[in-house]
């Protein structure tokens, strides 16, 4: 689709212009006042800033313990601060923050390595080498986006910096030359794609900065080209994989690594040659991954989540926006504007890219008084490419996931489900904790949030030993059939096959949403083993009366079936996790009886 375009253009490449460099004041200061105040008071915050000391030590400690955060968010940290520098000295213009800029640009140029140490491998899947080899540069996520963001510096500052010293523009270029564009052109990082190994974010996440920082930089026209057409080639191996739905496997917390960085690859592709991609927009797949994010959207902070997808996926912004100006859809539009509105940080001072802050800040106005659209109105859906189904009523909300265990940061959740009542989360699917070098390994698995015990499925017993569902392409339901409808919408699967075990012969799961009044799960069983225990998790405390579980004051749940019922407080300790959990999360065992089971949430 992309190559095509590529193979047909016809004339010479520009540069990329991405807004307005501090230099252009009218430009600047046609933002509104209040805006360019909030910048220069975000900026003041790093005035003398003292950055963060990044020694071998910090590197090590990855391949030492496992921790991924220590290095990480001194890392984030040091290009955080520069970011609100560099965006306060455009909107202020007087040389104030000039620098403590230079100290960031010198101190990033200086570090041996961009590359997360949890990255540090030249081969995917890999164990990583506990110091960075500096003669041949790896490009991972972060070192691609350290280039776009000296990049996007030394561009908004280029003739301030040229003031001070003609070295610093070609400091930062030299940098870019040895750790981006020649690596780039001579090696082959998996995320690049060969139309064998499967893709992920990764592909357009790092495209996306490495256009960023070629085409911010006067380089020859021959080497441009190069780099475009190896651009061109890694999205098409990502929209290859991608279904013609637009559903992002990764879940909402990672459409905005997939689904917005290929909209900002196609935004970086119009800009350099004169708006041959545009008719892009008009595709359906790409309309269909714009729209992803809003059919995903149950309420307020909280979005449909399965495996490493948080419920809380962050706000929308000046990307959504866009995308869906871009494939003429308003109500993405005015979704993403509305939730741009309601954001605690609508300026995302936290945002390690600068491109997108700045994407953010010429589209502020915009989206401000984006008003006088019809009301968004929400269908059900099945997302059939990667098997999760959707229906909502004025009051309830259920999500289901069919599939199979194979997804990109897949947890073993085949058949699970997620309930909503009024906005609040009731049944709930936990997320996944801090990032530590044992998520990406072969224990993986050993991570409770990632097993199916801690979701919202059956486990089974053999004596002592629990069975579980298990990870790989083959654990996935089958005779997987659905019905949405407008005053009943209905799902059923069997996911029997989602667990390593023979003697399970079925397991029909059953989800329906009557509409206006009550969400049913039927369960029946047929098998060998002994009857399952059914976990079910809530984020509300439960209070078990019988055979009726209150879910506080938002909802109950009768169960039909079981002859046992217990309950399991699980604390909330691990701070990724504390950002959506405020406090402890429940799980709640139920043991059927029979063949059947039956719960009736209302």
């Amino acid at each position: 689709m992309i190559t095509e375009i590529f193979q047909q253009l016809n004339k010479p490449l520009s540069g990329f212009t991405p807004f307005f460099p501090a230099s252009h004041r009218e430009g600047w200061e046609s933002l509104p006042e209040e805006l360019r105040l909030r910048l220069i008071k975000n900026g003041e915050e790093y005035l003398h800033f003292e950055y963060p000391s990044l020694t071998a030590t910090d590197f090590m400690e990855f391949s030492r313990t496992g921790n991924r955060s220590h290095f990480q968010d001194k890392m984030f940290l040091r290009r955080t601060a520069l970011n609100s520098l560099v965006l306060a000295e455009c909107a202020e213009y007087q040389g104030r923050f000039l620098d403590d800029i230079i100290n960031g640009l010198y101190l990033i140029c200086e570090e041996n390595a961009w590359q997360l140490p949890a990255h540090n491998s030249y081969v995917r899947d890999t164990p990583q080498e506990i110091l960075p080899d500096v003669t041949r540069p790896v490009i991972d996520l972060f070192a691609a986006e350290t280039g776009a963001v000296l990049s996007m510096a030394e561009y908004l500052l280029r003739r301030e910096l040229l003031s001070v010293s003609p070295f610093l523009s070609g400091m930062i270029n030299k940098n870019l030359e040895e750790r981006i564009f020649t690596p780039y052109l001579k090696e082959h990082f998996w995320w690049m794609g060969d139309g064998k190994s499967h893709m992920n974010n990764w592909t357009v996440w790092c495209t996306q900065n490495v256009l960023l920082s070629a085409f911010t930089r006067e380089l020859d026209e021959p080497r441009k080209w190069k780099i475009l057409e190896k651009a061109c080639r890694s999205m098409d191996y990502f929209l290859d994989e991608y279904g013609e739905d637009g559903c992002c496997d990764e879940g909402a917390q990672y459409f905005r690594h997939a689904g917005l960085c290929l909209f900002n690859c196609l935004e970086l592709l119009n800009g350099i040659t004169d708006h041959s991609f545009t008719a892009i927009y008009l595709n359906e797949k790409i309309k269909n991954i714009a729209s992803y994010i809003l059919n995903v959207h149950v309420d307020g902070i909280y979005y449909v989540n399965f495996a490493d997808c948080s419920p809380v996926a962050g706000r929308c912004g000046a990307r959504e926006y866009l995308f869906g100006k871009r494939t003429g859809n308003k109500a993405l539009m005015a979704f993403a504007a509305l939730d741009y509105q309601n954001s605690e940080d609508p300026l995302e001072v936290n945002e390690h890219n600068l491109f997108y802050r700045v994407q953010t800040i010429f589209t502020h106005a915009e989206m401000l008084t984006f008003r006088n659209v019809p009301a968004i109105q929400h269908s059900d859906f099945w997302y059939e490419s990667v098997g999760i189904f959707i229906a909502r009523d004025d009051h309830l909300f259920l999500a289901v996931k069919a599939g199979d265990n194979d997804d990109s940061h897949n947890h073993n959740d085949t058949g699970s489900f997620t309930i909503y009542k009024d906005g609040k989360p009731l049944l709930i699917d936990v997320g996944v904790e801090t990032y530590t070098k044992k998520t990406f390994s072969p224990e993986r698995y050993e991570i409770w949030t990632m097993q199916s015990r801690y979701h919202n499925l059956p486990s089974f017993w053999d004596g002592e030993v629990e069975i579980m569902q298990k990870d790989g392409a083959a654990y996935a339901a089958k005779n997987v059939s659905y019905e949405p409808g407008t005053s009943v919408s209905r799902i059923t699967m069997d996911i029997a096959d989602a667990y390593p075990d023979e003697r399970i012969h079925s397991y029909e799961r059953t989800a329906v949403l009557k509409k206006g009044k009550q969400i049913i799960i039927k369960d029946h069983y047929e098998g060998a083993l002994s009857q399952p225990v059914l976990s079910l998790m809530f984020y509300e405390e439960p209070t078990i009366e019988g055979n009726h579980i209150y879910i506080g004051d938002l909802a109950s749940l009768s169960v039909t079936g079981c002859c046992e019922i217990k309950k399991q407080t699980l604390p909330i300790t691990d701070e990724r996790l504390k950002t959506t959990w405020k406090h402890d999360i429940y799980r709640i065992q139920v043991t059927m009886e029979q063949k059947d089971l039956m719960l009736i949430i209302e």
